[in-house]
């Protein structure tokens, strides 16, 4: 199998719709090959150096083209290919990754958030245990009865991969606990990691037999982890780190003890772990990991912080894809100079121009970068940006390109600053910049090629109708025959077929086979759950797990499409139920609106409503609470818990929160000055509760 065929020698950048696919295609099948080898039979034939330049490729193309990114793709499999042999494994609770901070004044939203969501004042400690963030692979073990029985990968964070045997070899893993009094039950999570030392001399053992060497400890210690073979994993002196614990059964008051009771049982806890009780203690503990860094026997990132009190813990919970009481604070982003060749507009689908800097190809934390955002205008203007300068880029987060500043003493001569498009690049349509807005918009809308196919290929992405042989190259062709021009065209598109003098099963590229699987695949999609649909629809400001909450709410498209057509006026209950709800706000509440309010739209709805069975949502059911499936609506001042917590926990137990009374509520429950909701409770003979037997349900 090739390593560079012709595409390979074409920048990234330089792609085009369908090169691009074609690309992810090839580097699909040749990821997967090389994996196969190295995971199922030990038995690479390329270099690591070699393997991660193709896995390098495809990110970047990926980061380019998101909307062509397979389902296949070696970026979803958490940087590998399930080796066969290898069971699935549900975690009990989700792996969840942290949010980052990157700043001074991220850790002081951080902790901002905390004390809003907990109702604590400013002169309320917060403890929180400091720690290094370990760059390597999260696991997680299981113990009955303090045996080990079952260790597994983090995976996507809901699925893992069972890898008992090899864990058993890792060293500060214990096959029995050894504290005195041990839960029946205990599943402990920590991160896999490979030492400097043992890296470089596993590396030169593979050199020394013609071996091919790791690029760095982290693919060591991941490639070690998933052999099929134990010894060799053994043989690789891998180490762990604990740093959590799931338990029902023991009664900690704070994660420090968790830690100290993690040592007790024979866990390698890291060293380095501190309580600190103020902001400042936070940042001296950043300076003294970031200073220490270097001399550190293994790699970190970063810091991690959690809040110590469990109680609190608790209570913060979790939002969509992390938990409220953790942050991952990381270190500076590697930074690079190059010059900046070029500012070309990139259209989005809702019309958005965003500038985007082309550069001089640059190697920074190890990728190459060619492209950067700037964000929009002010930016540009902020930064004085000009096409020609020397600039120092870095990857924010280390994973988005971004132009950081400009090097003012090797500007040329003749720059000039740069000025703003008025109009479309793909349309020539007018570009605004509407108030309270920093990005320019086309108002071109669906006569904009850009954003019709955009829309289109939002339409049919992974998270969306997700069709299966209805890609990013098959949408732009469809679109420039007409075949396609609206997200109902899709559904006609087999009927449209049959009518067409040259039929698809005729058309280079396609086939009998071929065809009628696309048509099948179509048809699959005709019944499709409300929130992918909404989500799918590509409403500004709502994205996947906006349009799965909208969902939960509003239960039927029917109710949804009722809802935001009367929260139009602004005195109507429904526009107050809308923006009561968590997550959505005034700007969030107008674009649903104003989408709403588009006669185009509204057709595209109607459309598209006589063509599928949009399915019902599934309310959130927790069958041992009271409050499952009920609806509560909140008045006046809480004064045991802040509103966003009283939401939160409502809304864990299963129940719904809403803005308004109405004949529908279930529950309201009401603090200090309720005002007229609880006034029109009595009088629809709601049930109103205190604040006491609200906290007694919960």
């Amino acid at each position: 199998m090739p390593l560079f065929d012709t595409l390979r020698e074409i920048q990234p950048n330089q792609l085009t719709q369908e090169e691009a696919r074609e690309e992810l295609k090839n580097l699909s099948h040749e990821i997967g090959h090389h994996d196969k080898l190295y995971y199922e039979h030990s038995a690479p034939e390329i270099s690591d150096a070699d393997y991660d330049a193709l896995r390098l490729r495809n990110g970047q193309i990926e980061t380019l083209f998101p909307d062509l990114i397979r389902n296949d793709s070696p970026s979803k499999k958490v940087g590998h290919i399930a080796a066969k042999g290898f069971k699935k494994v549900k975690h009990k609770t989700a792996m969840l990754s942290l949010d980052n901070a990157f700043e001074k004044i991220d850790i002081e939203d951080f902790f901002g958030r905390v004390r809003r969501f907990l109702s604590l004042s400013s002169q309320e400690p917060i403890d929180v245990v400091g720690e290094p963030k370990i760059d390597g692979l999260s696991s997680t073990l299981l113990y009955e009865n303090g045996q080990l029985v079952l260790g597994a990968t983090r995976g996507d964070g809901q699925v893992g991969e069972e890898i008992t045997e090899n864990l058993k070899v890792v060293s500060g893993v214990p096959h029995k606990l050894k504290a005195s009094s041990v839960p029946k039950s205990l599943e402990v999570r920590g991160e896999v990691y490979m030492r400097h030392d043992d890296f470089n001399a596993l590396n030169k053992s593979r050199e020394e037999t013609g071996g091919s060497v790791f690029a760095n400890p982290r693919n060591a210690a991941s490639g070690s982890l998933r052999q099929l073979d134990p010894s060799i994993t053994a043989k690789r002196k891998v180490h762990f780190f604990a740093y959590a614990l799931e338990c029902d059964e023991k009664n900690f008051k704070n994660h420090w003890e968790v830690l100290v009771f993690l040592e007790e049982c024979g866990f390698s806890v890291n060293t380095h772990k501190k309580l600190l009780s103020s902001e400042n203690a936070i940042l001296e503990f950043y300076d003294k990991l970031q200073e220490e860094r270097p001399h550190l026997p293994y790699d970190i990132d970063g810091a991690v912080y959690k809040i110590n009190r469990l109680d609190w813990q608790h209570r913060l919970g979790t939002a969509a894809r992390s938990p409220r009481w953790a942050i991952a604070h990381k270190f500076p982003a590697e930074q690079a100079q190059t010059v900046l060749e070029d500012i070309q507009l990139q259209v989005g689908r809702t019309g958005v121009l965003t500038p985007v800097a082309h550069l001089k190809p640059v190697t920074v934390g190890g990728v190459v970068v060619s492209r950067a955002t700037l964000h929009n205008e002010e930016e540009i203007h902020r930064k004085d940006v000009r096409i020609g300068d020397t600039i120092i880029v870095q990857r924010a987060g280390d994973v988005i390109p971004q132009v950081v500043s400009v090097i003012t003493e090797k500007r040329p001569k003749d720059s000039r600053a740069y000025d703003f498009p008025k109009v479309c690049p793909e349309c020539g349509s007018h570009a605004v910049r509407e108030e309270g807005f920093a990005a320019h918009r086309c108002t071109g809308g669906l006569i904009c090629p850009a954003q019709a196919v955009e829309r289109l290929r939002h339409f049919v992405s992974r998270d969306a109708f997700d069709i299966e042989g209805l890609g990013a190259k098959h949408i732009i062709a469809f679109w420039k025959e007409g075949l396609i021009k609206t997200p109902g065209d899709i559904f006609r598109l087999e009927e449209k077929n049959k009518q067409s003098l040259t039929p698809l099963q005729n058309r280079e590229g396609w086939g009998k086979l071929s065809a009628q699987n696309l048509f099948a695949a179509i048809q699959e999609k005709r019944n499709i759950p409300l929130g992918r649909f909404l989500f799918a629809l590509g409403i500004p400001e709502i994205g996947q797990v906006t349009g799965k909450m909208l969902a939960r709410h509003y239960t039927s498209y029917e109710n949804w499409h009722t809802a935001i057509s009367d929260a139009k006026d602004h005195d109507h209950p429904a526009y107050e139920d809308l923006v009561s709800l968590d997550g959505i706000g005034p700007r969030m509440a107008e674009a649903l609106i104003d989408f709403m309010d588009e006669p185009h739209n509204q057709e595209i709805l109607q459309d598209l409503s006589s063509l599928l069975a949009i399915q019902d949502a599934e309310e959130l059911q927790t069958s041992d609470s009271p409050l499952s499936g009920k609806s509560i609506v909140f008045t006046g001042t809480l004064t045991k818990m802040s509103r966003p917590e009283a939401k939160a926990r409502a809304e864990s137990l299963g129940a719904k929160v809403v803005g308004s009374v109405s004949k529908n509520t279930d529950y309201v429950v009401v603090g200090a000055d309720p005002g007229s909701k609880a006034k029109k409770a009595t009088e629809l003979g709601v049930r109103v509760l205190t604040e006491e037997e609200w906290l007694g349900f919960v």
